[in-house]
């Protein structure tokens, strides 16, 4: 799997506990919606029994111009860290990694479930799918205990206008 440093471009609170974090996306990286890879500190300031790094679905869709994860913030070294390093600082990115895709049959709906930071990988597919104006029929179930909990809730809502499908 290919290996790059990446620079952190953006932080944003995606919802209540919930940070987006936005990486400038390497030339030539290429991936599927619904992918993962895995992001490691660089020389982290402190570190705790969960190590350094973290595997993260890549939230944004391959039509974007960052790469993007999302993640609830617990109280461990690796979230503490990301949290308060300086725009412009480097992590390593490896990947990507899995098969959590959308399917190649148009013909056959795709129906997704699921609940809370889960809908990473599914956020990826419905903004690669309304880009692409894709034929597929897809249904997006998405638990929260409360919308202020739902991340990209209005996004997901939005792309139902850009692609009815």
């Amino acid at each position: 799997m290919a290996t790059h440093n990446i620079k952190l471009i953006e932080r944003r609170e995606l919802a209540d506990g919930t940070v987006g974090f936005f990486f400038e996306k390497p030339a030539g990286f290429e991936y599927k919606a619904g992918q993962f890879a895995r992001f490691t500190l660089i020389d982290p300031p402190e570190t705790d029994a969960e190590g350094t790094a973290r595997t993260f679905t890549i939230a944004s869709a391959p039509c974007e111009d960052h790469l993007m994860f999302a993640t609830r913030m617990r109280d461990t070294a690796f979230k503490r860290i990301i949290k308060t390093m300086p725009l412009g600082a480097e992590v390593v990115c490896k990947g990507p990694y899995g098969s959590l895709t959308l399917h190649e049959d148009a013909a056959r709906p795709a129906v997704f479930l699921t609940g809370g930071i889960g809908i990473t990988p599914f956020r990826s597919i419905a903004v690669q799918a309304a880009q692409d104006k894709s034929p597929h029929t897809v249904y997006l179930f998405y638990s929260n205990r409360r919308p202020e909990d739902a991340a990209f809730l209005d996004e997901l809502a939005a792309l139902g206008t850009e692609n009815p499908n």
